[in-house]
């Protein structure tokens, strides 16, 4: 069929050659020990995805200090993880060294979990509250991302995915809602120093051109100051700042962009849509071409939200013909017309970490679908190891006996 060879077609990012589109997206699973080295689900999870055929996988928001982080059993990324993760990377790469595999650096910032960890903010956003952070400590959190990277490098992966989305550190400091008068806030000039600054850093830090750096960022929030505003209490969307953004950071080295938009602790529906809101999907298309319109055509965009077209048979989209609301016909379509590069999977990959393999074997008629129950969501929020609740016998145990004890949530935000 016209998707399989649009989709199975390799592609250059930075020096390096995926194999083919389909990328598996940074899904926070929350089963880290409690040093926030790699568990024998975290292991699990990943020889799942290296054995699944995809030929980019980013690894899940590994937070940069255990001191302020979002998630109990969260990944760490500091010297003393440096040997697990070596020996994390070469574990996976004996499965599928072809597969190109990145790490999403991240810091939590206002939403770190004051239950278990240091809440901090660049400007205090109702409802997330912190300590405010210095610039002192600003500087300290850059050279914290700096010797991620090199950590990175050395385990063996090929690159990063700088975190500038769904409401952590990074993206919070972009917003227009950071009007704070100090180095990192107030002018957009400041906003952004952040950013720049540590992108020229890691890239003199990291002296190896084979070594890819990229973003997933949010271009728009969706809430009154949030990035994408047009001034720190407008709900009116401005794009003059996201484009700056990424043609700066397409400047200092960035070969790559993972498209999202939303804020999954104020705007949830954006990042996730659930089964009465899936036709949010159809949003993610016009910032991934926003993307391909302000990079270059050697910039690799990759969009996100497929998780609602599935087989097309149990779609609940509208407004197209069956026949091409399937996942994978929508997604060679969006490629071929050029609104993007690579195909984000997140839940979807939860849902069958095997699902770009069954392409390739010509057996989609037994890939499992993702249908929107946003029951791993719900288990996120509560703390718990992240799964399938449906296909995947463990977490669906999981997922009951969290049920019993602590009831269903109330409300679905991170």
């Amino acid at each position: 069929m016209d998707y399989r060879k649009t989709l199975l077609s390799p592609i250059k990012i930075g020096n390096l050659t995926a194999e083919n589109r389909f990328f598996a997206q940074p899904m926070e699973c929350t089963d880290a020990d409690a040093d926030g080295n790699p568990s024998d689900l975290t292991y699990a999870r990943y020889e799942n995805l290296f054995r699944g055929g995809f030929s980019l996988i980013d690894l899940e928001a590994i937070t940069i200090t255990g001191e302020s982080r979002a998630r109990l059993n969260q990944l760490e990324i500091m010297p003393k993880n440096a040997k697990a993760i070596g020996n994390f990377v070469r574990a996976l790469k004996s499965i599928n060294p072809h597969a190109i595999f990145v790490f999403q650096l991240t810091h939590a910032g206002e939403l770190s979990n004051p239950k278990f960890s240091r809440r901090v903010t660049v400007k205090n956003l109702p409802g997330y509250e912190g300590d405010l952070l210095s610039e002192e400590e600003v500087d300290k959190i850059i050279d914290e991302f700096v010797l991620a990277s090199q950590i990175t490098h050395d385990a063996g992966a090929d690159g990063i995915d700088m975190k500038f989305c769904h409401g952590y550190l990074g993206n919070q400091i972009l917003r227009p809602h950071n009007d704070r008068q100090w180095k990192y806030g107030g002018s957009w000039a400041n906003r952004s120093r952040f950013a720049y600054d540590l992108y020229e850093r890691i890239r003199k830090a990291v002296n190896n051109p084979n070594f890819i750096i990229g973003s997933k960022v949010s271009l728009w929030e969706g809430f009154p100051g949030g990035f994408g505003s047009a001034s720190p209490d407008s709900p009116v969307m401005d794009m003059t700042e996201p484009i700056d953004f990424i043609k700066n950071l397409e400047a200092r080295g960035a070969s790559y962009f993972v498209e999202t938009i939303g804020n999954p602790t104020i705007t949830i529906s954006y990042v996730e849509a659930d089964r009465d809101h899936e036709y949010m999907t159809f949003m993610h298309a016009y910032f991934a071409n926003l993307l391909k319109k302000t990079c270059k055509p050697d910039t690799v965009i990759i969009g996100s939200h497929f998780a609602p077209f599935r087989d097309g048979k149990t779609t609940r989209l509208g407004g197209m013909n069956p026949a091409d609301m399937a996942l994978f016909p929508y997604a060679a379509k969006c490629i071929n017309d050029g609104v993007m590069d690579m195909v984000g999977l997140g839940r979807q990959s939860l849902a069958d970490p095997l699902t770009p393999k069954k392409l390739i074997e010509g057996k989609e008629n037994e890939i499992k679908y993702c249908s929107s129950c946003l029951n791993c969501l719900e288990l996120m929020i509560r703390q718990e190891h992240i799964g399938c609740a449906t296909f995947n016998k463990r977490y669906t145990k999981i997922f009951v006996q969290m049920r019993k004890r602590l009831g269903k949530v109330q409300k679905m935000h991170t």
